[in-house]
């Protein structure tokens, strides 16, 4: 079966979990009602549907390719981005004066989960030129916004984010690259970077690089890091690309999946570029493009998770093994309970990592449109949890489609396994999974718990409101929400940072499925304790989320009997 897009599970979240009439309520996100919202998501379904999800398979069969120094797209790309740019998707939360519409980053999270379930490959692009977007608005000068945003948001040009280099992966302070201030005011930019996603492309009139350098006085270190802005072609006199910059796609990496996406080795060779931002200072802008970036790799993973659900449950309706011990069988494979159990895991943990996401991107609405201050901490502290958890939900539930397709799951003309070597590197870039636990426990446990702990009291006000209707999951709900709440304050005590380090991917993890736990009762309730999501609740809470006592158990250990083992013996 070909992508659906899940709207019904948008409109229930929309108007019972994370309400958009909260944002409505604000003036900036006046017009964004949840009929409004139904509207937007409708509109973008149907391109989606008719226009992306025929390229999922074409773009892995037909990968990108370099040709002298000319990147070809997978037949059918070109069409689709034009699609994606001419329908308004890229300029969905960009600001209204130079073109954007200026809606809440709530609802593109929404559209851009749906262009990830449909084709992950090409969605790539404009989460990229979205993030750097961001990064314009809110870093560069007023010449630079009026020149590149329009271009941007309109998606005539694309944005690309450069930084890492052969010998600097997550380590940025090693990073080489050169800039060399000009008599004009420009700076030659020289160096390589390397994992370059949507480096170039044959379908838009000028690919625009966010590049970090240092400058000849920098500092060692991150402190000493810039950032600028590196056209492919040099915009002429009337704002339309002009002469061919110093900047080259060296190679595309031949990769496990995303094939239809170029990821480039990139030479910059004294190319003109401006600096975005103050000297030295490149990190803080480039961090806004990379936490919009992370929150956008979460829902590619819970974009590929709906897909792979999709499929996995397709095939469980139509195919014929073996015969269940149930009265009233279908007649196939969805009647034997480990299919069912595994389905079930499926579409739990894909509801949790949405509600999670969606939750993480309303918290931003609302800091921005208000500027509370709990908010933008609460958003904080959701974004790593919202990418760590939505991208170990698209592999986990990638990987288990596998197994429900059986045999068939391992040969590629299903479909089944190219989810998983698409999603499997969305727990690697825009931080790694173990770097966004270590920002948890680190950075976002700085405030020293404030934001973790009213995070869990909203926990415990779901588990109470539901002790009536539903006693069982609210008590487990409760007793999650407390273990979370003293394993907090177990890492808020350690005088050793190691001791949280060594936990942080647990402690992560288990988080999370506590936060699932909490949404999946919400949801619960909100249908009136009886129906398709208090089943699934329960299913989630009672046999998903006790994995969060587990998950703790080991945050808790400490970094002893990881540093008590020598390297000798990892060969033993």
């Amino acid at each position: 079966m070909s992508y659906r897009a899940p709207l019904a599970d948008f409109a229930f979240l929309f108007r019972n979990i994370v309400p958009l009439d909260a944002l409505a309520a604000t003036e900036r996100f006046a017009e964004a009602t949840p009929e409004t919202a139904d509207a937007i998501l409708a509109e973008a379904a149907r391109m989606v549907e008719e226009k992306l999800a025929p390229l999922q398979r074409p773009g892995d069969e037909h990968p990108a390719r370099l040709e002298g120094d000319r990147v070809v797209t997978p037949p059918g790309f070109a069409e689709g981005y034009r699609a994606i740019a001419e329908g308004g998707w890229v300029a969905m939360a960009a600001p209204t004066e130079y073109g954007g519409l200026g809606l809440p980053q709530t609802l593109l999270c929404a559209v851009n989960e749906m262009m990830n379930g449909a084709c992950l490959s090409l969605a790539l692009n404009p989460l990229m030129t979205q993030g750097q977007i961001e990064a314009l608005e809110h870093h560069a000068s007023d010449e630079i916004r009026a020149l590149y945003l329009p271009k941007l948001i309109s998606g005539e040009w694309n944005g690309t984010m450069n930084l890492t280099e052969p010998d600097a992966g997550s380590d940025l302070g090693r990073l080489r690259s050169r800039a060399e201030p000009r008599p004009d005011g420009t700076f030659a930019i020289t160096g390589q970077k390397i994992f370059i996603s949507w480096a170039d492309n044959d379908f838009t009139a000028n690919t625009i690089h966010l590049v970090l350098a240092r400058l000849p006085d920098a500092p060692a270190g991150t402190r000493g890091i810039s950032l600028f802005l590196v056209p492919k072609f040099v915009p002429d006199a009337q704002g339309e690309p002009g002469r061919r910059n110093a900047v080259r796609v060296v190679s595309l990496e031949h990769k496990m999946g995303l094939h239809g996406s170029p990821t480039a080795v990139m030479e910059y060779d004294g190319a003109t570029g401006w600096l975005i931002g103050e000297p030295h200072r490149g990190l803080r802008a480039m961090f806004t493009m990379m936490n919009n970036a992370r929150l956008g790799v979460g829902f590619e993973g819970v974009g590929v998770a709906e897909a792979a659900t999709q499929k996995a449950l397709s095939h469980a309706l139509e195919r014929v093994q073996d015969r269940a011990p149930i009265p009233d069988p279908h007649g196939t494979i969805i009647d034997h309970a480990d299919v069912r159990r595994m389905l079930a895991t499926m579409r739990s943990h894909t509801f949790a990592a949405r509600a999670i996401g969606l939750a993480t991107a309303h918290a931003i609405d609302l800091a921005r449109a208000t500027g509370d201050a709990d908010q933008t901490a609460r958003a904080a502290l959701l974004t790593p949890i919202a990418k760590a958890y939505g991208t170990w939900t698209g592999k986990t539930v990638a990987d288990i489609g596998i197994q429900v397709h059986g045999g068939m799951g391992y040969v590629e003309e299903t479909g089944a396994a190219q989810f998983l070597r698409d999603v499997r590197v969305t727990e690697i870039y825009e931080g790694t999974n173990g770097i966004q636990a270590i920002d948890l426990v680190g950075r976002k446990l700085s405030d020293e718990g404030r934001a973790a702990m009213a995070l869990l009291a909203d926990v415990a006000r779901t588990a109470s409101a539901a002790e009536t209707h539903l006693p069982d999951l609210a008590a487990r709900l409760a007793a999650a929400g407390t273990d979370m709440a003293a394993a907090t304050r177990w890492m808020l005590e350690r005088e050793d940072i190691n001791d949280r380090l060594a936990g942080a991917t647990p402690y992560l993890m288990a988080f999370a499925h506590v936060l699932g736990g909490h949404f999946h009762l919400a949801a619960a309730l909100a249908e009136g304790g009886d129906g398709p999501r208090t089943r699934l609740a329960r299913f989630f809470i009672r046999q998903i989320m006790p994995a969060h006592e587990a998950f703790l158990a080991a945050a808790r250990e400490g970094a002893a009997p990881l540093y008590a083992l020598a390297p000798e013996d990892f060969a033993a």
